[in-house]
């Protein structure tokens, strides 16, 4: 359980709203971590700046990616 809860839609503004409109779009719902980033908005779109170039890069093999992201998630002992 996270020491911070996370901020919830209801309690959100319209641009927190949309960004979890697309999170749960593309992972299938809001996770915890993103809940709890939601606090600062300048961080939670900086964040999401950088998943999305991390995602959007080309240089390694997409299943190369993918493992490397398994086996960072297990290390840190991460459900995702």
């Amino acid at each position: 359980m996270a020491r911070i809860g996370g901020v919830e839609a209801s309690q959100a503004g319209p641009l927190t709203r949309f960004l979890y409109w697309m999170t749960k779009r593309k992972v299938g719902r809001v996770i915890l971590p993103f809940k709890i980033t939601a606090h600062q908005p300048r961080l939670l779109l900086a964040v999401g700046g950088m998943e999305m170039g991390q995602q959007a890069l080309k240089t390694f093999d997409t299943k190369l990616k993918v493992l490397a992201e398994i086996k960072a998630a297990t290390l840190v002992g991460c459900p995702f």
